[in-house]
């Protein structure tokens, strides 16, 4: 098993101590790219396929770099509505 098939087998099931650096690894594997938006809050993150259009926005991780459940759910029913994870 490589590097992402262990981080998606952690982020589907939900380990509470997921990071967002993880996350990240995972989101790049499917080509997003964080987008950085100059003179906006920095209170959400978003991430956005270039070939697809899609983009995936979240609030910004806890101040361990830890994201919650919610966030895990809604990133998890997106990827799957984009078909990319099953």
């Amino acid at each position: 098993m490589n590097k992402i098939e262990e981080l998606l087998e952690r982020f589907l099931s939900k380990q509470k101590d997921f990071s967002y650096s993880e996350l990240e690894e995972i989101l790049n594997n499917f080509n997003y790219k964080k987008i950085v938006k100059k003179n906006i809050s920095n209170s959400r993150i978003s991430f956005f396929n270039k070939k697809n259009k899609y983009v995936i926005s979240l609030d910004n991780p806890d101040s361990q770099g830890e994201l919650k459940i919610y966030q895990l759910d809604y990133i998890e029913e997106e990827l799957k509505n984009k078909k990319l994870i099953i």
